[in-house]
């Protein structure tokens, strides 16, 4: 019984859905001006370029806080806040999974 629980409680700490279907997405939020983008490049230092979805090509910046808890490669699909001071620069603020990506692409926020 002992062994039972413990592999339990290892599936479970493990996190994620076994099936991998998706049961929540996060979307981008209008009001804080979150924009949806597309990773184009790895410029180093936690700098990336990103592709947004208004059409600005912007430099992204992954905050000390998210850096080693995010791991970011080119082709991957985030969400980016603009910076109000300077609108060519971002804060990378989430980074979605595969199975998140295909349920934005089929419910249309991928353009």
């Amino acid at each position: 019984m002992a062994n039972y629980r413990s592999n339990k409680r290892k599936s479970n700490a493990m996190g994620g859905n076994p099936e991998g279907e998706v049961v929540r997405v996060r979307v981008p939020r209008k009001e804080n001006g979150e924009v949806l983008a597309t990773v184009s490049s790895l410029l180093g230092a936690n700098r990336v370029r990103l592709q947004c979805m208004d059409g600005i090509v912007r430099m992204g910046r992954i905050p000390g806080s998210k850096k080693k808890r995010m791991w970011v490669r080119e082709g991957d699909v985030v969400i980016a806040t603009p910076w109000e001071i300077q609108d060519s620069k971002a804060d990378v603020i989430w980074k979605y999974t595969r199975p998140q990506v295909n349920w934005l692409d089929k419910k249309g926020f991928l353009d």
